[in-house]
């Protein structure tokens, strides 16, 4: 039997049918779920694939919908410029394609954020079109099976596994055999302690059978992570209401609310001044480290109680708000962190492990 007949009879006794995204295929839900499970796992995702396709249940709806309800849905999942693109590409289709979702493998990669194995996802899954996928799952799959060397991540070992993919891709069947080879990945050829008795191609696995699985495929040359400081200030005012700012469209957390950072050679009496209002205490909180892709960065909270501003200098950077409804606007996940310390404080509880106030 071929590849892809094995890992198609395989599907049907073991293969996932039932996740949400599954039970009505619209190009429109493959996508959302598609763009989610990038870099973040399917069990993660669910839940919040479920609140989004709630509140946008479908293209317009998205499309219409302001960025700041689209980034308070994601928030938590990270890579938020995935739900930039995902609002960005909902816009273009409303006003390019008539609110339909474009067929066609240019236009599809044609819009922010949809690469070649995305917009082969989407086309297969959802209109049985014939396109090669080549996820992280995918990849580990086939490096596995014809032991190539050499990080996916390199041009031409990534220019193999697509010419593999493509091959083995079969005409029929092609959503089934997408999700297949996926839930392969995910499920059996994981990437610590695979379960090759329980793999349907593992017989002519060469990684398998060299018994050398925990060789392929090979890790991404690993750097040191350089780390960065920064202070943010968590600025309430008589009202248990906090200052919140929105950072820039593009860049680290792009669009979403966050606190405000104290340059390096600030002072916070400094910053209340500019802000045009005095500090009635302050605060140091114990440092919290959020991780990026890229770096690590040490965020040292101060917590400064001020008196309401006669003004505020500059009036739109930003509004005042409750803690406790922080789940209404998309806030990078340290920040969430710190106004459910807030909240935790402002309720007479003392705030949890590392957000134990310093001194």
């Amino acid at each position: 039997m071929s590849f892809a007949a094995r890992l198609l009879r395989w599907y049907d006794h073991h293969g996932r049918k039932d996740l949400p995204w599954q039970r009505a295929r619209t190009p429109y839900g493959v996508w959302v779920s598609e763009v989610m499970l990038q870099q973040t796992q399917v069990a993660t995702v669910i839940p919040y694939f479920e609140r989004f396709m709630a509140r946008f249940p479908d293209l317009r709806a998205l499309a219409d919908a302001p960025l700041d309800a689209v980034l308070a849905h994601w928030s938590g999942l990270g890579y938020y410029s995935r739900a930039r693109n995902l609002h960005r590409a909902a816009q273009r289709i409303r006003d390019e394609h008539g609110g339909a979702f474009p067929e066609h493998m240019d236009a599809v990669t044609a819009l922010p954020g949809i690469g070649r194995s995305t917009a082969g996802a989407i086309l297969a899954q959802a209109l049985g079109r014939r396109h090669a996928i080549l996820d992280g799952n995918v990849k580990r799959v086939l490096t596995r099976h014809r032991a190539i060397d050499g990080w996916p991540g390199r041009s031409a070992v990534e220019r193999r596994l697509w010419d593999i993919a493509a091959a083995e891709t079969p005409h029929a069947r092609v959503a089934d055999y997408t999700q297949a080879i996926m839930d392969l990945g995910a499920t059996v050829c994981t990437r610590t302690r695979p379960r090759c008795a329980e793999c349907p191609v593992a017989d002519d696995c060469a990684a398998h059978r060299a018994g050398a699985t925990s060789r392929f495929p090979a890790p991404k040359p690993r750097k040191a992570l350089p780390v960065r400081q920064t202070r943010m200030l968590l600025v309430t005012n008589s009202d248990g209401e906090v200052w919140l700012e929105k950072r820039p469209s593009s860049g680290i957390w792009g669009g979403l609310w966050s606190l405000p950072e104290l340059p390096t050679q600030a002072t916070p009496e400094e910053w209340a001044v500019t802000f045009g209002t005095r500090i009635h205490a302050l605060a140091t909180w114990a440092p919290l480290r959020h991780t990026f892709s890229h770096f690590h960065l040490d965020i040292t909270p101060l917590h400064l109680r001020v008196a309401a501003p006669a003004c505020v200098m500059e009036p739109d950077r930003g509004l005042w708000y409750k803690p406790e409804l922080s789940n209404q606007l998309g806030l990078p996940a340290p920040v969430a962190r710190l106004l459910q310390a807030l909240e935790q404080e402002g309720t007479g509880h003392e705030p949890n492990g590392a957000l134990r106030e310093a001194g």
